[in-house]
């Protein structure tokens, strides 16, 4: 035996082994009552996913919030700049408090901010971020390439995002809940408003690709050549609407000739593929 008084276990170990320490937070964050935080009303994200939203409230859980929030400073708290699914994931999770990074930021760049780290994130949809690219050229006369240089896109890519904003309500709808790409949407949108809530409803329930799609509205939109039966057709409206509604329950092009004993009904393909996929339409079962 040494002969030395045994000593108390923690002494000589320092404060650290005495006192309770806090989780480590980022630098230059503090951490904040998210009941003080209100919503950034310049947000680009209207929706989050539930289930994304409950598998990070049990991360946050197990871990706590890993990466700080975002805010700007106001007079009765703090507005979120970034962060959205990560405070609404803490509040899910039962926290009070959340670490925070406060900067005083313009509109412009609480706008800037949270577009570019959700755009990082993929956390919007492509109606989403069409939105937010218009805000920015609306309200802070941003022009198309300094908003594509600042958010990391080519300025074609920004382009095609905007055009989302010209298509029928319907087909908007369609991307927004990924029933579509923005891909399926650039290709229906070659097509009159008025056609487009028709075509998305088409795209959806046969599942076709962007390629398919672009073929459909291709030919919808090719000219008909002049036949004999046109002006038979111009003049009998329900023949046209029969040959109008065979050529978007098929996909492809279809022409209807009447005779003295009856009539064709001429159905055109492009493809052993389209044949096959004509074939299980019209019979049933598989070629």
């Amino acid at each position: 035996m040494s002969g030395q008084p045994e000593r108390p276990q923690g002494l000589g170990r320092g404060l650290a082994a005495l006192i309770p320490q806090r989780t480590p937070q980022a630098a230059g964050s503090i951490e904040i009552g998210l009941d003080r935080i209100v919503a950034n009303p310049r947000q680009p994200r209207s929706r989050i996913d539930p289930a994304a939203l409950a598998t990070l409230a049990a991360s946050i859980r197990e871990h706590g919030v890993i990466q700080p929030i975002l805010v700007t400073e106001t007079i009765d708290g703090y507005q979120l700049v970034a962060g959205e699914r990560r405070v609404e994931a803490a509040r899910l999770a039962g926290l009070s408090r959340i670490p925070a990074v406060v900067r005083q930021l313009a509109d412009r760049e609480q706008l800037e901010l949270a577009l570019v780290e959700n755009l990082q994130r993929e956390d919007l949809d492509p109606l989403e971020a069409a939105r937010a690219y218009q805000q920015l050229i609306d309200d802070f006369g941003f022009t198309q390439d300094r908003l594509a240089e600042r958010v990391g896109r080519a300025r074609s890519t920004v382009a095609n995002t905007l055009r989302l904003l010209e298509l029928h309500e319907a087909v908007q709808i369609a991307v927004a809940d990924g029933a579509i790409t923005e891909g399926h949407g650039r290709a229906i949108g070659g097509l009159a408003p008025e056609v487009q809530e028709k075509i998305v409803a088409t795209v959806v329930e046969r599942d076709l690709s962007v390629r398919q799609t672009e073929e459909l509205v291709r030919r919808l939109r090719e000219p008909r050549p002049e036949s004999p039966s046109a002006a038979a057709r111009s003049a009998d409206p329900d023949l046209e609407r029969v040959e109008e509604d065979l050529r978007r329950a098929l996909g492809t092009k279809v022409r209807l000739a009447r005779s003295r004993r009856g009539g064709r009904i001429v159905i055109e393909y492009y493809s052993g593929e389209e044949l096959g996929r004509l074939y299980e339409r019209l019979i049933g079962g598989s070629a």
